[in-house]
């Protein structure tokens, strides 16, 4: 029976080892969450990372974990410490994560750790070769598992693979100076189904694919070999009913269920009825924009006073790669960044940033998204950003105001939110003016539409759609079987051929009149083309077509001296008689 295999870099478990004895805890964030649809019953394992590195782990304790795991229906890739720095902190969070999020300053491009990045991906690949048959599907997820979709390829041709991209794909222009740009492509181009969260990321890998490999492209379709790869955009969803829930129970509490912190934000709360709080949400990183955001915030009370203890911004920074050196100078630019301006704009009564360095849980994550006004959320880049959605789930009386960053993958979901450029101080300060004396019925409104879309395409719909895709895909390649015409039917076509009054010939170049070949040079034509080229197109009442999604510049230098009709790039681009290649326009 086929089952479905999901790979990610670590497990939707936990293991915690007591008194020699391995317990092993689900996990509870949007991954895990999302699968839940996919990976259930006996027909799906998941392989991944347990957590803890061979140093960590007792020989005697081996066969405890996978048996903890097992009842998980997962299976562990066994690590060294030593992989887990090259890989993960190393090429993973100090090359690929800074370059895909646009931060070319904090990119390394270190051999050892690619090497070690490579070989990491190769043990992955083992891991799913040893649990896969030709029938299963898998499902490889994010950016430190890009080589593995080629890596089981190769062993395994006919087996169906799909790949999730979790964070941004940038464009062609900062792809390409990744040293190792065409084996990451070629990693990912063994898959049948690669995913995004968003069409821009989507149209930037097409562009570096074509560029750089230069396999025929057309729309979302690559053609490589003798397979057709689908590209395609999933925006993720969350559990929206699970935080909507929370929310309304939690509006039901009384006032012995109360958490300390609910307490003390209502307290806050009444001493100043008309007061407003802003929460940020974020884990420690520099691609959260958390530095610009506070300093956007004292440019907001120093343009307008009025509101100084009127607002309060709460921000919540949970701790992440702290042994990475850039994220330890973020938490130090931060930390003194809070201190400044508290001691610079505080007043008796008043302290205008609350700031928490911690991971908080989730009853009190539900305090803060149902206690505060605003949510500003203004990441530099993010692929996603789920907690603007989990912010306006939780809003169950449709109230309440979201501030979300242009630059965020949300951003094209959650058009009803103040959308603004997280660089742009002066208009920050004024959407957060705007924000703090929006009308409740524009509220309410505005939420309306985004609680009927989230809840809608939630992240159990982004599962689902995406391996139905995958098992579309797989369908297609089945179906799709090329059949020579037969001799009557060959016969009927050529007869209506010659006894037509005007004919109109199109003619696909890659594949058809060449075969597919990534250089130029080997699909260039030949003398023989040319002379069959020549005849079709000197027949009267006949117009030629040759089309193309090659460049212009190279079906210019091919064939505008044989003054052919040519379309080109996908239809972008026209010549008729032999003249200039123009833009088609409407």
């Amino acid at each position: 029976m086929a089952k479905t295999i999901i790979i990610s870099n670590r497990l939707p478990v936990q293991l915690q080892i007591s008194n020699g004895t391995i317990t092993a805890i689900p996990s509870v964030g949007g991954l895990a969450t999302g699968m839940k649809s996919v990976h259930s019953g006996g027909d799906s394992l998941w392989i991944g990372w347990s957590g803890l590195t061979d140093e960590e782990t007792p020989d005697e304790l081996e066969s405890q974990i996978d048996d903890a795991l097992a009842e998980h229906g997962s299976s562990k890739v066994k690590l060294t410490q030593n992989e887990v720095d090259g890989f993960y902190f190393g090429f993973s969070n100090r090359t690929v994560w800074p370059l895909f999020h646009y931060f070319m300053e904090y990119s390394e491009f270190e051999w050892e750790s690619w090497e070690i990045y490579k070989s990491v991906n190769q043990k992955f690949a083992d891991a799913i070769l040893e649990k896969a048959d030709n029938d299963d599907v898998i499902w490889v997820h994010d950016y430190q598992l890009m080589l593995v979709p080629q890596m089981v390829r190769e062993k395994r041709p006919n087996v169906s693979i799909g790949f999730f991209l979790h964070i941004p794909f940038p464009s062609f222009e900062i792809f390409r100076t990744l040293p190792w740009r065409k084996e990451v492509l070629a990693g990912l181009l063994g898959s049948d189904l690669i995913g995004f969260h968003t069409y821009d990321y989507e149209r930037h890998f097409l562009s570096s694919v074509r560029r750089l490999l230069g396999p025929e492209v057309s729309f979302n379709d690559i053609y490589l070999d003798d397979r057709v790869i689908k590209v395609d955009s999933f925006p993720m969803g969350i559990d929206y009913k699970k935080f909507s829930e929370a929310a309304k129970e939690h509006a039901q509490r009384d006032e012995s269920k109360k958490s300390e912190l609910q307490k003390r934000l209502d307290t806050h709360k009444e001493s100043t009825p008309d007061a407003k709080f802003f929460l940020s949400i974020d884990r420690l990183d520099y691609t959260k924009g958390i530095a610009k955001r506070l300093n956007a915030f004292e440019y907001f009370l120093n343009k307008y006073p009025q509101y100084k203890e009127k607002v309060r911004l709460i921000i919540l920074a949970v701790p992440s790669r702290s042994n990475v050196p850039q994220y330890q100078l973020l938490k130090k630019e931060i930390d003194e960044l809070v201190g400044r301006i508290n001691g610079e704009l505080s007043t008796v009564s008043w302290t205008p940033i609350w700031y928490f360095y911690r991971s908080m849980p989730f009853d009190n994550l539900i305090d803060l998204y149902t206690t505060c006004d605003i949510a500003w959320l203004t990441p530099i880049r993010d692929g996603m950003n789920l907690v603007a959605k989990e912010y306006i789930a939780t809003r169950t009386d449709k109230t309440g105001v979201l501030i979300l960053s242009e630059m965020a993958g949300s951003a094209n979901e959650m058009n009803e939110s103040l959308l603004i450029n997280p660089n742009n101080f002066e208009q920050i300060a004024d959407t957060l003016d705007k924000a703090i004396n929006m009308p409740k019925e524009e509220q309410q409104q505005r939420n309306t539409l985004l609680r009927k879309r989230l809840e809608r395409y939630n992240v159990e719909k982004w599962a689902n759609d995406f391996m139905n895709s995958l098992l579309n895909q797989k369908e297609k390649d089945r179906t799709y079987i090329s059949r020579r015409l037969s001799v009557d039917l060959m016969n009927t076509v050529m007869k209506n051929y010659k006894s037509a009054n005007k004919r109109l010939v199109f003619l696909d170049y890659d594949g058809t009149l060449a075969g597919f070949h990534k250089d130029p040079q080997m699909a260039k034509p030949d003398e023989e083309l040319y002379k069959l080229l020549d005849e079709i197109a000197a027949q009267e009442d006949t117009d030629m077509y040759l089309i193309s999604g090659r460049d212009k510049e190279t079906f210019t230098k091919w064939f505008m001296h044989k003054e052919y009709n040519m379309i080109v790039e996908h239809g972008v681009w026209i010549s008729r008689m032999g003249k200039t290649l123009e833009c088609w326009k409407r």
